[in-house]
């Protein structure tokens, strides 16, 4: 499980480093980059649902080695790749794969382990979560540097066949005999809704925000979605999301801080690699190699989190966490174009420190609201909300960031020598991180060019950074009103102090030890 964790999320950061490489290798854009993240998160979050159902009913061992399987031979495609459409497509195939580890994944943990065992084996899970999209950027530079992009979807082969004979060998089969079937219906609503939210998203800056175009895809995202919710409602136990899960209002509580906190946290390590391969001009090696206080932020604050559940409510430990990430980030407002790398390290380690914390608490309240037959549903939709947030924010943020670096640079002296089609052509490419290759292009505007791109691309990292911030304290503050210790399932242990409610909380179960009771 910690190795099928470690690789399916170390696949979400460990890209960003890599971006430069692919977008001269493969001649790509800045769209095709976002999708070479977002294919990857969108189909993570479409099939989580439904690959927590569908293990609840054929054996999680079972698809669990399946989903594996999938993600290794996509990985392996992932590499071969020979064009940004190709890679994306891939990506999108090893991103089901990864949907069906990361929904079956925690409770195949609840089967296995119970007490105090539990606790420590989420603690392993959180501390593998962490480690992943701490250690990502290191690994992709190591990877690009001494060999090529390439090797960071080839590196997953050995490590998934490893992991299959392991969970062949050693891991025990659960199942829950009275699951419904998959809900198809579902499953195609939703995913056609949220497909549209997101290219809608990442196109809009180029399309335009009032283009009908634009305009069309989101409508057609809200119609779809609404059909979806209509479609849930009417199949009742068999539904693919179980409505009946959002009247708990802890259930939705961890389902938004899910989404929201990860719509900040995921984008700033894509921007922050960004800025040191851009702006300070490091190679891959280099950039992954200062996101080390990040790692060892992360990977500390993972066993912390860990070690915490059972002893701080859940309302602390996850409204606190995004919060503290939130204001790390705040931090990266200091930065220049040609700042110290070391101006990013108090950064680093406050916000690591609060996504190390998020990860386990997490994990193991998103099926401590649910009942022990549905643990593989519950973490699937709580999986969901996290993987929407992933590609949502990756795609917004890009959006503002896009939009900004081409609104700065378009009103600077230099961009009416070059004339609007050209000022808008070498926007573009700034955002793409190519302000080398457009300033040499101008000729005897070269210095100029230099100077307005990059406080052009400041500007934009700085107001992309602030709104991933916002987006963590947003998050903190649902965390803080809306989880509750008394809404947790009655087979949870009783180990954890019980939240300051109010009266009514005194007779409630006062909490869980590590995730919920098998």
């Amino acid at each position: 499980m910690a190795l099928g964790t470690f690789m399916l999320m170390l696949d979400l950061s460990v890209v960003a480093v890599a971006l430069p490489e692919i977008h001269a290798s493969l001649d790509s854009s800045f769209a095709d980059l976002q999708w070479v993240f977002d294919a990857y998160a969108l189909t993570l979050a479409i099939f989580l649902v439904a690959a927590g159902s569908l293990a609840d009913r054929l054996g999680r061992r079972k698809v669990f080695q399946v989903g594996f399987a999938i993600f290794t031979i996509a990985s392996l495609a992932c590499g071969l790749a020979g064009d940004a459409t190709a890679l994306s497509i891939f990506r999108a195939v090893q991103g089901v794969g990864a949907a069906v580890m990361f929904a079956v994944g925690p409770a195949m943990l609840s089967h296995e382990f119970h007490g105090k065992a539990r606790a420590t084996a989420f603690t392993v899970f959180g501390a593998a979560v962490g480690l992943a999209v701490a250690t990502g950027p290191l690994i992709g530079g190591s990877l690009t540097s001494s060999l090529s992009w390439r090797w960071i979807f080839y590196i997953n082969v050995p490590v998934g066949v490893v992991a299959l004979v392991i969970g062949m060998l050693r891991v025990s089969e659960s199942r829950n005999l009275r699951a419904h079937p998959t809900d198809w219906p579902g499953l195609a609503t939703f995913s056609i809704a949220l497909a549209a939210l997101v290219f809608a998203t990442i196109r809009a800056p180029e399309e335009g925000w009032t283009s009908a175009f634009t305009l069309t895809l989101y409508a057609a995202s809200a119609v779809f979605l609404v059909l979806f919710v209509v479609i849930e409602h009417r199949m009742g136990e068999r539904a693919m999301l179980d409505l009946a899960f959002f009247r708990n209002p802890t259930f939705v509580g961890i389902s938004m801080v899910a989404m929201i906190g990860n719509a900040g946290a995921l984008p700033s390590v894509f921007f922050e690699t960004s800025y040191l391969q851009n702006m300070l001009g490091m190679d891959a090696w280099q950039a992954g190699l200062r996101f080390l206080p990040l790692t060892v932020a992360m990977f500390v604050a993972g066993a912390i989190g860990g070690s915490l559940i059972g002893k701080v409510p859940f309302r602390f430990l996850l409204g606190g966490a995004p919060a503290i990430m939130a204001a790390g980030l705040l931090f990266l407002n200091s930065t220049e174009a040609d700042s110290v790398w070391t101006v990013l390290v108090p950064a680093f380690v406050i916000a690591g420190f609060g996504m190390g914390i998020f990860n386990p608490a997490r994990a193991a309240l998103a099926i401590g609201v649910a009942e022990p037959a549905k643990s593989g549903v519950a973490s699937g939709i709580n999986e969901t909300f996290q993987q929407v947030g992933i590609a949502v924010g990756i795609a917004g943020v890009g959006a503002l960031f896009q939009n900004r670096v081409a609104d700065s640079f378009t009103d600077s002296e230099v961009a009416g020598q070059l004339g609007a089609d050209r000022a808008a052509e070498a926007a573009h490419a700034i955002s793409s991180g190519s302000l080398e290759t457009v300033a040499q292009s101008s000729g005897a505007l070269r210095e100029p060019v230099l100077s307005a791109g990059g406080e052009a691309y400041m500007d934009a990292f700085h107001s992309a950074m602030n709104l991933c911030a916002v987006l963590g304290f947003a998050a903190a503050l649902i965390g803080f009103l809306m989880i509750r210790t008394k809404d947790l399932h009655h087979s949870a242990t009783s180990t954890i102090p019980p939240d300051v409610d109010g009266p009514d909380d005194t007779d409630a179960p006062s909490g869980l030890s590590a995730t919920t009771a098998s």
